[in-house]
């Protein structure tokens, strides 16, 4: 029974609710948008667009259910870019293992990485023929990426992942989030381009500092960033289901960014951390991270609040510094990741996938809905950086985020990239969660939490 104290809190826990986040309650709770069956920005969805999951496979063991993706980036001797391909990682049983959103009922089955490699990636650089991938890798299709010595009786739960560039033909340090079954941890792989399907196990990284781990972000080999999305999580016993949801609901900032230096894998050092530091506190729902190409710049996803933060970055320190900039979102933002554009003053956009109503969500995950729609946005820099608000933009896009939100920003606007219903029986893709952009072919890469087809490849004004 409540009493007439608790009840007089409600008003004031909704006040505080409308006035932080009332435009995204709006959006992305109370309202359901008409979104299409699906839309690619310069192209047409039912032609460009197909997801890579191999169906003549079990579920098991194809690719669906998709948190992240990340280009891999592969130079050659003259440090020329030659290939750029993908690496995802999935998880068809995430609907019984998600120490975010729940159940935590069974984490025997493994997730797994795949890996995507374009048609034209080899030869549209000159005209040339520069492959550096193994060439018997076939293309336009997924390929499971083994998990070479792995531990034995060690569960595997992908979440958030990236990958050092190779030069050269040398293999990369690869780094994934695994939602464990008693801890979160940092998994480590090499990987090397003359065997791209088969990711070898260097050393299971453990610390506080992935009480609750998200996003990565890589600042070199052997360093990196990341997001905790909570401090209270779903591992506490008796309250794990309910303290998390309160923390979510309530935008309390109790998520936090850190900073992550290793020790060499050949070194003797028994403790793979030589450096660990809070980089960032007091977040509401940190997820998504990423760093632009230049280095100076740190994307951070506040789902909680739909907004994108950005901060400055000190590249000696690796401290996040004053933050620049606050972007309101019309969707509750996932990941991010950082992505050249034609700018004359060399800002990078930021693709940002997310979810337009987190209660079909929610519904999908418990599969008692047909579908959860998705969105995929680019923030886009202005060619002046101290240019005017506009009422007007992302007019192409059948739900505009101009629909969402009244203006842009002054150094900043908004593309719709992709939209889709979700209804997957009607070649919908529900539950985005993440968007690539290839800078030089253009196409698009976005994955789903709960897609059946785990991840699609749009590649506008392309011959599929």
């Amino acid at each position: 029974m409540f009493s007439a104290r608790t009840l007089a809190w409600v008003p004031i826990v909704i006040g505080v609710l409308l006035y932080r986040s009332g435009d995204l309650l709006l959006n992305g709770v109370l309202n359901r948008s008409s979104f299409p069956r699906g839309y690619i920005a310069d192209g047409n969805y039912s032609s460009d667009c197909k997801t890579v999951r191999d169906y003549t496979v079990s579920p098991e063991e194809s690719l669906r259910f998709c948190e992240d993706e990340t280009f891999w980036e592969l130079y050659d001797a003259q440090a020329k870019l030659a290939e750029r391909t993908v690496i995802v990682s999935c998880d068809p049983g995430r609907k019984a293992w998600n120490t975010v959103m729940g159940p935590l009922r069974d984490p025997t089955p493994h997730g797994g990485l795949w890996l995507y490699a374009f048609a034209g990636d080899a030869t549209r650089r000159d005209g040339k023929a520069t492959r550096i991938l193994n060439p018997n890798i076939s293309v336009n299709q997924a390929h499971r990426i083994t998990l070479k010595n792995y531990p034995q009786n060690h569960d595997f739960h992908p979440l958030g992942l990236e990958i050092w560039p190779s030069y050269s033909g040398n293999s990369s340090n690869l780094y994934v989030i695994n939602h464990a079954r008693k801890e979160t941890v940092v998994e480590h792989f090499l990987l090397n381009p003359a065997h791209p399907t088969e990711a070898k196990h260097i050393r299971t990284i453990r610390s506080l500092h992935f009480l609750s781990a998200n996003g990565l972000a890589l600042t070199s080999p052997d360093s990196f960033y990341v997001s905790n999305d909570h401090l209270m999580t779903r591992r506490l016993p008796i309250v794990g289901h309910v303290l998390p949801l309160v923390e979510s609901i309530l935008g309390l900032p109790l998520g936090f960014v850190s900073h992550i230096t290793l020790n060499k894998h050949t070194s003797t050092e028994t403790d793979p951390i030589s450096k660990k530091e809070f980089a960032k506190l007091f977040i509401p729902f940190a997820n998504g991270i990423s760093i632009s190409s230049s280095g100076t710049d740190f994307a951070l996803a506040s789902t909680s609040m739909g907004e994108i933060l950005l901060y400055e970055r000190d590249l000696a320190t690796n401290k996040l510094k004053h933050k620049k900039e606050t972007i309101r979102l019309p969707f509750f933002p996932d990941n991010v990741n950082f992505s050249p554009s034609n700018s004359s003053n060399g800002l990078e956009e930021i693709i940002v996938g997310g979810h337009p109503n987190f209660p079909d969500l929610i519904q999908v995950a418990k599969s008692k809905s047909a579908g959860s729609p998705s969105w995929v946005i680019a923030i886009v820099p202005k060619e002046s950086g101290n240019g005017e608000r506009s009422l007007v933009f992302d007019q192409d896009a059948p739900v505009s985020t101009n629909s969402k939100i009244q203006m842009d920003g002054v150094r900043w606007t908004m593309k719709t990239l992709f939209q889709s219903d979700g209804v997957e029986e009607k070649r919908g893709f529900a539950c985005s969660t993440a968007g690539l952009r290839d800078p030089d072919s253009g196409v698009i890469y976005v994955t789903g939490i709960y897609a059946q087809g785990g991840m699609m490849v749009c590649k506008p004004g392309l011959a599929n």
